[in-house]
């Protein structure tokens, strides 16, 4: 069966539509309260979602998500629930799913247990933001023996890595937009031309362009550069406004900025 990744950008391209991938924090404030708001992007316009498993040491987090990730694991959150998230959420979406993580995490769950029961309750990527290109093989055996994509993240610093990047990519090359961690930022100044030129004309897996893009105005400037948007902070400051009552409001944020984004 295709990877529904592939499948997912294959149809926005046949729509000439740009993916809007969004990111939540499982277990913040509650599971019940995450499959919600899950649920709510899905019907608002995300195309891809990227569920956050909370650690308690996420360097590449700025300090909105790393507040949601203390909440989330004060709240008894492990990888065993996440799964039991996961299957709850596929009976009611066919839609792709990932999950972000700390490679520690991985490695104390056991890797093949990991990707067995990603497989199991059918997750489609895993995006490991502090694992080295060059240490892939650590996961990526167990990851393709059961069908699920690793995401590769590029730095706007990586002009000569590109291309060598991107063609080892599969689902979608994550673009870091700028320097430093996540959060949302009031302006993104890399120049995603010169960036990405090396793989523009090539046949080459999708890029989508994240961190640091909060509202509907930067998503749709920053689609204009790639296959696709991500947006984690803004929603997951949302969850952090609103507790128990997010969903309502994460659904009217996502809406606003598919708006945005398709018109």
């Amino acid at each position: 069966m295709k990877n529904r990744i592939d499948a997912c950008f294959e149809k926005l391209k046949a729509e000439n539509k740009k993916a809007l991938v969004t990111f939540i924090t499982a277990g913040d404030p509650d599971m019940d309260t995450t499959e919600k708001c899950v649920l709510e992007m899905y019907k608002n316009g995300s195309d891809i979602i990227e569920i956050g498993v909370p650690f308690s040491d996420p360097i590449a987090e700025g300090a909105t998500i790393q507040k949601a990730s203390l909440r989330s694991l004060s709240g008894g959150t492990n990888l065993d629930k996440i799964f039991d998230l996961v299957r709850k959420l596929r009976t009611q979406t066919d839609k792709p799913m990932l999950l972000m993580m700390y490679i520690n995490t991985i490695f104390r769950f056991g890797t093949a247990k990991f990707f067995e029961l990603c497989k199991e309750t059918q997750i489609d990527g895993v995006i490991v933001p502090d694992m080295p290109f060059e240490e892939r093989e650590e996961l990526e055996g167990e990851a393709e023996k059961n069908g699920i994509y690793t995401i590769f993240l590029v730095a706007p610093t990586s002009h000569e890595r590109v291309k060598m990047i991107a063609e080892k990519s599969k689902g979608f090359l994550y673009v870091v937009s700028s320097l430093g961690v996540t959060g949302m930022r009031s302006e993104i100044t890399t120049d995603f031309n010169e960036l990405l030129a090396p793989i523009r004309n090539n046949d080459h897996c999708p890029c989508c362009i994240g961190f640091g893009i909060s509202n509907p105005e930067q998503a749709k400037k920053m689609s204009q550069y790639a296959d696709g948007v991500i947006m984690g902070s803004a929603v997951v400051k949302i969850v952090e406004e609103h507790g128990k009552d997010a969903p309502e409001y994460v659904g009217k944020f996502i809406k606003s900025v598919r708006e945005g984004m398709d018109s």
